[in-house]
Order: structure tokens, then sequence, then C-alpha cells
């Protein structure tokens, strides 16, 4: 599995807090069966993002000389205006290994008038935003129609791992099961936070999209798609979900 959003280079962000837990977290996405996980440390104006740190930290958790998956670079983009005018100036700062995949994080409080002409710009420079956990986002979920749009024009959706398994609430669980009805989901990641409670393994999710949404399904949001981003491959290759059939008894609780 590749898993394109995790927040797992310790004192960086909100995430993990020390190298102790950046291999506590990693060895356990690896045990799982993560071969590829991107760090996406936040980059809004809490926190600083800095490049730099962000090899610092890849380079000493690849000589740690433990089985992890394969570490790539990128960040959790917050869509605040001087950031915009950054990532336009210089993509490759806060894409996905300096490619052309931008992971890109709406506010929940209000939405800014002027937000999609940003998309657009993003994608007329050829930078594909992955729109992350919008299932999380009660602003967004409340108006499906201008999402699907957004999909439309050429983003991409990324629904939390966690959120499948009612760990967000039964909101956000119910939210992620109507984006894949609605066969708008492109990616799954864990967005890990810490080793236990927002934890970067993703097999239990997988086994839950595998049993209500098929194998197919699965293995397109968790490793297919997800590849095709961390490869950088073209937009083209990026593959919608296959329809599937909800059965009512599956959802009881």
């Amino acid at each position: 599995m590749v898993d394109i959003h995790a927040h797992v280079l310790w004192g960086l962000d909100d995430g993990a807090e020390t190298y102790e837990e950046s291999l506590a977290m990693l060895q356990a996405a690896a045990a799982a069966g993560t071969t590829d996980i991107v760090a996406t440390p936040h980059a809004d104006p809490r926190y600083l993002f800095d490049p730099e740190q962000i090899e610092t930290r890849i380079a000493r958790l690849e000589s740690s000389g433990v089985t992890l998956p394969r570490l790539h670079r990128g960040c959790d983009f917050h869509l605040s205006f001087d950031n915009v005018q950054s990532a336009l100036e210089e993509p490759g700062k806060f894409t996905i290994d300096h490619g052309n995949y931008l992971l890109v994080e709406f506010p929940d409080v209000s939405i800014p008038d002027g937000i999609d002409g940003v998309l657009t710009q993003f994608l007329d420079r050829g930078i594909v935003p992955v729109i992350t956990h919008p299932e999380r986002n009660r602003l967004l979920m409340r108006d499906l129609p201008q999402l699907a749009a957004r999909v439309e024009k050429g983003c991409l959706l990324q629904v939390t791992a966690l959120s499948f398994l009612g760990r967000f609430g039964s909101r956000a669980r119910d939210h992620a099961w109507k984006l894949m009805d609605r066969r708008l989901v492109h990616a799954v990641a864990s967005d890990a936070h810490d080793p236990v409670r927002r934890h970067a393994r993703l097999d239990e999710a997988r086994a839950e999209v595998a049993r209500r949404a098929g194998e197919g399904n699965a293995e397109l949001l968790f490793v297919r798609n997800p590849g095709t981003i961390v490869a950088g491959r073209h937009p083209a290759e990026i593959v919608r979900m296959s329809e599937f059939r909800r059965r009512w008894f599956l959802f009881r609780r």
C-alpha cells in the first residue's frame, strides 16, 4: 500500500513528537503492508514549512537500520494567501517529491471566495490539487455538487483511512461512504499523527473497504492511484472507482 498523507516527521507540527515516535509509526506502517509513505508536515500559518528540516529528518530515519517504508517528501498545504503565492512561484517546494501533485487542506471554519479560482490556477500550471480529508470538513460536505465540480475540473479527493472505521465519529464515517457512493474518492491515506490514536496502519481500513466496496476498489484506492501520485505520473492515469452496491445490512451498527 502507498500512503500519501502522514505526519511522521518529529518536531515539525502536531504529528510525531520525537524521533522514537516517528520510528514506531513507520515500523507499524511497514508491518501492516505500507511500502511507501509521504511525510507531510503542515504548511500553514501555525507551522513553518522547512524543506531542509524535512530532508534532515528523512535522512536520519533512513539510516536507522530498521525496516521502514520508502519515504517521500510532501506537505499538508493550507490554502492561505501567502502559501498560494509561494506555491505559484515555486510549486516544487510543496508538491509530493517535487512533482505535480499537491495535498491541499481546505479551511473548516469558512471557505474564502475565490478559492476555486486558486484551484484553477494550480491546474493551469500543471499542479494537481489533492483535497485532503473532505469527509471531515462539514463545509465541503454541505455542498457535494460543488465538491463534485472540483473533481470534474481535475482535483482529486483523499479520504482518511480511520474515517471508514468510525474513529472520527459517525458523521465522518457516513460522509466517507457517501463520497464512495458517488465515486468521488481517488485515494485513501492515514493522515497519521501518532503511534496509537491516529496511527499510520492502513490494513484495517483496506480490509473494510474491500469488504464493502470490493477488492478492486480497495486496490485502486490504497495502491494504484496513490502509487500514481507518488510516482508523479500523468493525472490521466488516475482511475475512478468502479461502481459498487451498498447493502444495508453491512451498515448496521
